[in-house]
């Protein structure tokens, strides 16, 4: 529990806007956000987290941690966390960019009274800046591994009481299924990678001649305006009869323009390097300007290679050898074979739910993800290791295998996985249990849509693995805090009712 003081009495009361009636949405989402903060102060999540990040900092690892915990510094820190737990959790509720949630914190009584910022009549504003510092303050290990300890705690049902609930959580059932995390990139075109390029590098240059540093060339914007017609000429040459020479002489022109802005960016980063103390930069400003003219400098000899064997060389390209994107690294190409999505592009995601819909495993994939088939007994395990014995498991089609069912048949698992077979399936529909839980599948179906749509974004808008599974663990956070809070809320209504 915690045991760190500050004053909680400082805060303004809960915005309760009397005077809009009627307001039903809003009241309950009001309740949730009451109930997750009950939920939040009651149990020791919230502590266990903060104290996690405090240990991790390297500016505290010289503090005594016997007798600093009731110091007027320990509790000032104390609090910049806690403020900064509360915004990562709030933010993602909302599903709003660092930006987006940044100006409605400011506009919300009722988020600033969640998040603890809004103090003795101060309304202060964050920055965008400033909460994705505070996303990235906790180390995702430690999240993920403190949310699976304090959600296996709730199945005791004194801790699931002492939390701010009214029954422990039944981890014995699950639900699984695996989706595309989805990159936010273009459609990886191969001469489309050469626009890119160029996009990048003038924009770098463009910021380096803000600063006063000038090389002789045209105008950044010329270039790229040449660099765009040749890709609307390279989208229509297609329609025409001679399209594969057309496309090759317009490919050469894109290749010798891009070798043109390549030159005009390696001159001005050598200029940049010499020269940046008569710019108003840092040290550090100037090392990040480098680093992002490096990244695609360094791909750009691979990128013009693959649009020449493509396009020119007419030859095909592993998936695993291409350059799908120049920013985001682990994007994969994952077959998915359904209506409208034969192929995606991004990197793979596996959730598991329990009854309620508490999201109770989680796994993003950094390399190319294996058969849904090889995924369920790792599952399986790890479930078991966190939660208990499992009696029952349920997955769609992609999860089936023989030696599959022969592991859940030895373990005394219940299989509920649906079968490939039409005759096996048709077998086993004549089954009650499997069923039941078959019918009960559709809701994982949705629990993804929501998890992906609502709480994490759809397309992700972070590029680095580290930062997409922090991403991932504060959605499955957030997801589950309010699962619970629902949860809780519909129990409390039902002993008012009786």
């Amino acid at each position: 529990m915690n045991n760190v003081a500050f004053q909680e009495e400082l805060r303004p009361e809960i915005p309760s806007f009397p005077n809009v009636y009627g307001a039903k949405d809003y009241r309950a989402y009001r309740d949730t956000l009451i109930k997750i903060h009950e939920i939040l102060t009651k149990g020791d999540l919230e502590d266990a987290l903060i104290r996690e990040a405090i240990e991790q900092d390297p500016e505290q690892s010289d503090w005594d941690k016997e007798t600093c915990y009731h110091s007027k510094q320990f509790s000032s820190f104390y609090q910049r966390c806690r403020y900064a737990l509360r915004c990562n959790i709030a933010r993602h509720l909302t599903g709003d960019s660092y930006r987006a949630f940044s100006i409605r914190l400011v506009d919300s009584q009722l988020f600033q009274w969640f998040t603890g910022i809004h103090e003795m009549a101060l309304r202060k504003a964050i920055s965008k800046s400033s909460l994705e510092r505070a996303e990235k303050l906790f180390d995702d290990r430690v999240i993920a591994d403190r949310i699976l300890d304090w959600q296996a705690g709730l199945s005791d049902q004194e801790k699931a009481r002492a939390s701010g609930l009214y029954q422990a959580i039944d981890y014995s059932d699950t639900w699984m299924d695996s989706t595309c995390l989805k990159a936010d990139i273009h459609f990886p075109v191969d001469w489309i990678l050469l626009r890119d390029v160029a996009r990048s590098l003038l924009s770098a240059i463009k910021t380096i001649r803000h600063q006063g540093l000038k090389n002789r060339m045209v105008a950044p914007h010329f270039l790229m305006k040449e660099m765009n017609k040749l890709c609307i000429q390279m989208t229509h040459t297609r329609r025409k009869k001679d399209s594969k020479k057309q496309r090759k002489l317009i490919l050469r022109k894109m290749k010798k323009l891009t070798r043109r802005i390549e030159s005009h960016a390696s001159r001005y980063r050598t200029l940049l390097h010499k020269s940046w103390r008569k710019t108003a930069w840092s040290e550090a400003q100037m090392q990040q300007v480098i680093r992002r003219l490096d990244c695609i400098l360094d791909q750009l000899p691979a990128a013009i290679k693959q649009a020449h064997d493509r396009i020119i060389g007419g030859r095909i390209i592993a998936s695993q050898d291409k350059i799908l994107s120049l920013y985001d690294k682990d994007v994969r190409v994952i077959v998915r074979g359904k209506s409208g999505a034969e192929v995606e592009f991004g990197q793979g995601l596996l959730l598991a739910e329990q009854r309620d819909g508490l999201i109770i495993d989680w796994q993003l994939s950094s390399e190319q993800p294996p058969s849904d088939s090889q995924l369920l007994q790792p599952t399986l395990a790890r479930i078991e290791k966190h939660y208990g014995a499992v009696s029952s498991v349920c997955a769609d089609r992609a999860f089936w295998s023989q030696s599959n069912a022969i592991f859940l048949k030895e373990k005394q698992i219940t299989n509920g996985v649906c079968p490939k077979s039409p005759k096996q399936l048709q077998e086993k529909l004549s089954d009650k249990a499997f069923r039941s839980l078959q019918t009960r599948r559709s809701q994982t179906e949705g629990r993804i849509g929501i998890f992906k749509n609502n709480f994490l974004g759809n397309p992700l808008r972070s590029r680095i693995t580290g930062n997409k599974r922090q991403a991932v663990n504060w959605c499955v956070l957030s997801h589950n805090l309010w699962v619970l809070a629902r949860m809780a809320l519909s129990d409390e209504r039902l002993q008012q009712a009786a």
